[in-house]
């Protein structure tokens, strides 16, 4: 009989941009060779623990946890370079509960203190923490084969019973591997064999897994070269294409332990040794303080009771309709039933102090939005009942794990609520949540054609046939996919060995986590210290410094937290509560008028006028090109309207919203499979665009209780073949059974199946369709105020600034350059005939915020600058030197006391004014005034005044775009003549020849497989942008007009790629005002 051997030092993808292997194939490998046992020890943390744990357990494998740790040779305090400050692989195995928690503690540690370019414990912790863990020495990095490379045979001996003495004798085991015999050191594999006999430390066989099978070797080297940034034909790099660590089978480990049988034999003896088991199912919710003799569900009903009177009026349910009481009454029982009454009081107490911090809040996110005691106690704010919003989709009495109840703030003061919640259950209860990001398609591409060494442009080439994967959670496949449907793709694979190396090595990859990285929104609460649970780390930051103003991050990610019964909740911040926030304090600066956004009437006549005319730039959910195409064509009448349409606007369910707006407006007939679906689907028409409204369809045709109809509805999400059948079979008897005919339940069943493939909760489109609304009321009504916190909002998109702006000039708002004596640090309203914003300091390059901070505070404390002279008298040469006094000059802010060109030549004579001033009023004994008097005065040469083509160009250089008007503005009625505005490139183009002009705003440049150049242009006209695509042959016709700010004509095809649009170049000419032949182009 074979022996038995177990996988005990196995890394998975989690060992980032190092260990190439997923969790499910080492699962599925390890059961495809009759493996009984699998352990997962990647390095340094615990990312895949819970993952790996549930998926080995469902496939019959016994899960074993650990992690190859980083020993720092001396203290984790010595964070100092130098040869004596090494770090040493050491792999640990978790035997038992207390193992568990002592293996947590040591990461935690590790990444929280020990972090010197790995996370590194030492001997001390392990000391501290060495209970219920067995120990293995670890690779060819760790202590003891470091001692036996350089034949300190000692010191390799010393370590080893070091380790043995604080892990104990039978939780200590010299690991050895296949590889440790190479050709620089090939009797490392023998010493370490005698080591362990001499020591009587016994032996145990691992080999390092970091792939699944022999043929991923090439791949995993790929995966090396993109963690280290190096190309695989680079010199010296960092590779391990030497040896074969994929998961060998048991017979191929015995063959080569043939010798040393024990180190196979005792690897079954950790298994049997180990007895750990993640506790899954049960609900742990931190603890919520109440008030003296009350319970969580008592506390809950009387805030509902409280609400009853706040929303509708009514001192008890005897006095509520029986709709309202029984609603009332029945998601009441269900939570007391489920037990998650004090869940969500958790979250109302969040919510209820965010509003009255006045933070912005918004109206609910997702299912809770269909509960009427979310509703009643201020959780949300849409009425459940008048919306027909199902509570079922958020909570039934069958539901084991916690309900979602995801919250929007506004997101300059998300981080105020975090810290609320810190404080409330303590900071080591509280954590973010951290996320992975993972190779799509196109990155695989593009990541391993870099590592690979082939040219930029034929990888970027290849990478743009992939189409856009609609499907966010296929992680994998995306290009296997692309393969089977994309024939251009198909072609290059066949016809280019290149091609074909690129596409099968990024299909390994593709799916592979890359990089760790918080979540946009999760946070994870508990009832115990978090490190009772699961390790935690800083969250990894851009600018890489660690400190105490960085964010705590579990090192599980959302559905690994979630099965271990945590609370977890979504605090997302929203930028556009900012703007609704925002735009309601200038409202009331400039008005007195407070604002309640919530009790703005929902008919407003401004309010639809502009989503009938689809002037909805800024509008949320409501503005791109196809949206606002589509609100012309429906004439949003009611908020219902609006509720459809965030529904319907998605990859899918896009196709329906022609039929909807047809059936509007009475040009489609409306009909039914069955009249009893007319009340379920009349608000839409006849069209199922609802979660909500699949559940209503099973619940009264078929019979099913909603809590049944939300299996239901779960069951064709998953579409899960076996679940399907069985839903099918219960639907169609359940309608026979209520006289419908089966013929008809078949046929609307056939309705319902695909329904997964677009169906939308109407209770999270209510809600956002009404911060959309609120958006649209604000730009309507107030519109001053709406476009000045819309700026001030995206002021770090330049793009996006380009744009609001040109909406604003389009609503009558002009928009000034900044100004000594009316900026302020952001853009600012000016109220005057009619509103008027103005750019801040802070939008200015080179001028520090420090600056503007010291310009605004001397006018505020001694009134606005008189002129010139008296703005440097006033001013210190630390708040202002020559950079920033060239930006101010250049951006047009200094206009007011003169002109341009004229203060910027003359910029040494006012540098030298501003220090002579500082100097006298320092040094002089007289008064201040007189002081000034010893000054030589200023004195300004007159000069040429600049040209609007100079004033534009230095807008552009110091705000980042124009401000007084487009360089294109001049041309603009002879370029609508001579070629397409941009805005009105729509889809429908794609195909067709068309001639547009603008100028050249940005150049990309790539070099094709063949070594010829190629652009990607952008071009703009004086309200939008275009990608335009240059072709090697195109561009050496005519190189010299690409170049930057140059105003020109192009003809050529109109593309689209991912629904963006595009145009594909034929030919340009420089554009030519007078109709001549251009310098450098032909006759236009």
């Amino acid at each position: 009989m074979m022996a038995k051997f177990t996988h005990l030092h196995v890394h998975s993808h989690y060992s980032l941009l190092d260990g190439l292997a997923k969790i499910d194939d080492l699962v599925n490998r390890a059961k495809e060779l009759g493996m009984e046992a699998l352990a997962l020890t990647d390095h340094g943390t615990l990312y895949g623990a819970v993952e790996f744990f549930q998926k080995a357990k469902k496939a019959d494998i016994k899960p074993i946890i650990g992690c190859e740790m980083y020993v720092a040779s001396g203290n984790i305090a010595d964070k100092n370079p130098g040869p004596n400050n090494r770090r040493f692989h050491l792999t640990i195995l978790v035997k038992n509960k207390t193992g568990y928690k002592n293996l947590v503690r040591l990461i935690t540690k590790a990444h929280l203190e020990g972090f010197y370019y790995k996370p590194r414990v030492d001997k001390n912790l392990l000391k501290q923490h060495a209970d219920g863990l067995i120990c293995l020495s670890g690779c060819r990095n760790s202590e003891i084969s470091h001692f036996l490379t350089i034949n300190q045979v000692e010191n390799a001996e010393t370590a080893a019973l070091e380790y043995q003495n604080i892990f104990g004798k039978n939780n200590f085991y010299i690991e050895l591997q296949p590889h440790f015999t190479d050709n620089k050191n090939p009797d490392i594999f023998l010493k370490t064999a005698e080591l362990s006999k001499k020591l009587e430390i016994p032996l145990v066989a691992t080999n390092d897994v970091h792939y699944i099978s022999k043929e991923d070797k090439d791949y995993h080297d790929v995966l090396l070269a993109i963690g280290t940034g190096n190309k695989i034909s680079d010199p010296n790099r960092f590779s391990m294409k030497g040896f074969d660590l994929s998961i060998k089978s048991p017979e191929e480990m015995v063959e080569i332990f043939k010798d040393l049988p024990e180190a196979i034999s005792n690897t079954q003896k950790i298994v049997d040794a180990v007895n750990f088991e993640f506790e899954f199912g049960t609900s742990q919710f931190p603890y919520f303080k109440l008030p003296e003799n009350t319970t969580a569900e008592g506390y809950l009903e009387l805030l509902a009771r409280e609400g009853l009177k706040k929303r509708f009026n009514f001192n008890s349910l005897d006095e509520a309709p029986k709709e309202l009481s029984e609603r009332f009454k029945f998601e009441l029982g269900t939570i007391q039933k489920t037990g998650f009454a004090s869940y969500i009081l958790i979250v109302w107490d969040i919510v209820n102090w965010a509003k009255n911090q006045g933070i912005a809040v918004g109206p609910g996110r997702g299912s809770a939005a269909g509960s009427l005691i979310s509703y009643l106690i201020g959780i949300t704010k849409i009425d459940p009942m008048k919306y027909n919003l199902l509570f079922e989709r958020f909570l039934n009495p069958d539901r084991v794990a916690p309900p979602d109840i995801d919250l929007d703030f506004a997101d300059h003061r998300r981080n105020e609520v975090l810290e609320y919640i810190s404080k409330k259950y303590g900071r080591e209860h509280v954590a973010q949540i951290i996320t992975f990001g993972t190779m799509a398609a196109r990155a695989a591409i593009r990541d391993a054609g870099r590592a690979l060494g082939f040219g930029y442009g034929f990888c970027d080439r290849i990478a743009k046939i992939i189409p856009f994967n609609p499907t966010q959670g296929m992680k994998t496949g995306w290009l296997e996919k692309s393969l089977e449907n994309i024939a251009e793709l198909k072609q290059a694979v066949d016809t280019d060995p290149q091609a074909r190396q690129l596409i099968q090595t990024a299909k390994k990859l593709e799916g592979v986590a890359r990089h760790a990285s918080t979540h946009a929104c999760g946070v994870v609460i508990t009832k115990n210290p978090i490190t009772d649970y699961m390790p935690i780390q800083w969250a990894v930051k851009s600018n890489g410094k660690k400190g105490e103003e960085q964010a705590l991050v579990t090192q599980y990610e959302m559905r690994s937290v979630a099965a271990l019964g945590l609370l977890q909740m979504d605090i997302l911040g929203l930028r556009t509560l900012t703007v609704i926030e925002k735009a309601l304090e200038l409202v009331e600066k400039n008005s007195g008028q407070k604002i309640d956004i919530y009790t703005v009437p929902l008919d407003n006549e401004k309010t639809f006028d502009i989503l009938r005319k689809a002037d909805t730039v800024g509008v949320f959910q409501l503005e791109s090109p196809g949206m606002r195409r589509y609100l012309k064509e429906l004439k949003p009448t009611e908020l219902e309207d609006i509720i459809v349409m965030v529904s319907l606007f998605r990859p899918g369910p896009i196709e329906l919203i022609p039929s909807y707006i047809l059936r509007k407006h009475g040009k489609e007939k409306v009909s039914y499979l069955h009249p009893k679906l007319e009340p379920i689907l009349k608000n839409t028409y006849g069209i199922a665009v609802y979660q909500e409204q699949l559940m209503q369809i099973a619940n009264q045709l078929a019979g099913f209780t909603l809590a049944e109809a939300d299996i239901l509805r779960k069951a064709v999400g998953k579409k899960i073949k076996k679940l399907l059948n069985e839903q099918s079979e219960k639907l169609i008897n359940g309608m026979i059974d209520n006289e419908i005919p089966k013929s008809t339940a078949e046929k609307i069943w056939q309705y319902v199946e695909p329904f997964a493939r677009y169906g939308f909760n109407r209770s999270h489109a209510a809600c956002y369709a009404l911060i959309a609304y609120q958006t649209a009321y604000l730009k309507a009504n107030y519109p001053g105020e709406f476009m000045t916190a819309l700026l001030n909002a995206e002021s770090s998109n330049l793009d996006r600034i380009t744009i609001i702006m040109a909406e604003a000039k389009k609503m009558g708002i002009d928009i000034l350059p900044p100004d000594i004596n009316e900026s302020l640090g952001n853009f600012t309203l000016i109220k005057d005939d009619k509103p008027k914003i103005r750019f801040g300091f802070l939008a200015i390059k080179n001028l520090s915020a420090n600056a503007a901070k010291s310009l605004i505070n001397e006018r505020e404390k001694n009134g606005g600058f008189l002129n010139l002279q008296n703005f440097l008298e006033r001013i210190l040469p630390s708040d202002l030197n020559k950079k920033s006094l060239e930006a101010l000059i250049k951006c047009g802010a200094l206009d007011v006391f003169n002109e341009r060109r004229l203060l910027n030549n003359n910029i040494e004579e006012l540098l030298r004014y501003l220090r002579d001033v500082h100097k006298s009023r320092f040094s002089s004994q007289t008064g201040l005034f007189e002081s000034y008097s010893t000054v030589i005065p200023l004195k300004l040469k007159n000069t040429e005044p600049a040209t609007k083509k100079e004033k534009l160009a230095w807008e552009k250089e110091f705000l980042g775009l124009y401000t007084s008007e487009h360089p294109m503005q001049d041309y603009r009625e002879i370029m609508e003549k001579k070629s397409l505005m941009i805005e009105k490139i729509q889809p429908a183009l794609v195909g067709q020849k068309i001639a547009i002009g603008g100028l050249i705003s940005g150049i990309q440049k790539f070099v094709t497989k063949n070594g010829r150049l190629m652009l990607f242009t952008k071009l703009e006209d004086w309200a939008n942008k275009i990608e335009v695509v240059v072709f090697p042959d195109i561009l050496e016709k005519n190189p010299d007009i690409w170049r930057g700010d140059n105003i020109i004509i192009v003809q050529g095809r109109v593309s689209q790629r991912n629904g963006t649009l595009s145009i594909i170049c034929d030919s340009a000419q420089e554009f030519s005002a007078e109709g001549e032949t251009s310098p450098r182009g032909g006759k236009i």
